[in-house]
């Protein structure tokens, strides 16, 4: 079978080989004695979750403790109340500004 690759490096595989693997959304790609191999990729988001924890170092104690911890109602500092004088002029009942609407005007004729 033949497939074209196009100008920005694409290339659609045909439906009976997609058929044949499997459905697959991620392909794992390397070029081996001049011929591109594709191997269809399954990716579990819980295994890469896993596998940057291990990258990490990460305990299981580790994580609970981090659960724990965002999970703790942390209360937010009250806010100092400041005079509104120190804003500039407050208003208390501005009045709603007209929008100007493009009018036509024809230019004078000259006479």
């Amino acid at each position: 079978m033949l497939a074209k690759i196009t100008s920005k490096n694409q290339l659609t595989l045909p439906k009976s080989v997609t058929q044949a693997v499997g459905t697959a959304e991620y392909f794992d790609v390397e070029a081996r004695a001049g011929q591109i191999i594709l191997t269809p990729v399954r990716i579990h988001r819980g295994d890469a979750v896993r596998a940057k924890l291990a990258e990490l170092d990460l305990l299981d104690a580790d994580i609970a403790d981090a659960v724990a911890w965002a999970r703790t109602a942390v209360s937010a500092p009250a806010m100092a109340a400041e005079p509104a004088a120190s804003y500039g002029s407050v208003i208390t009942n501005p009045k709603p500004v007209a929008s100007k609407k493009a009018t036509s005007k024809k230019p004078a004729s000259k006479v």
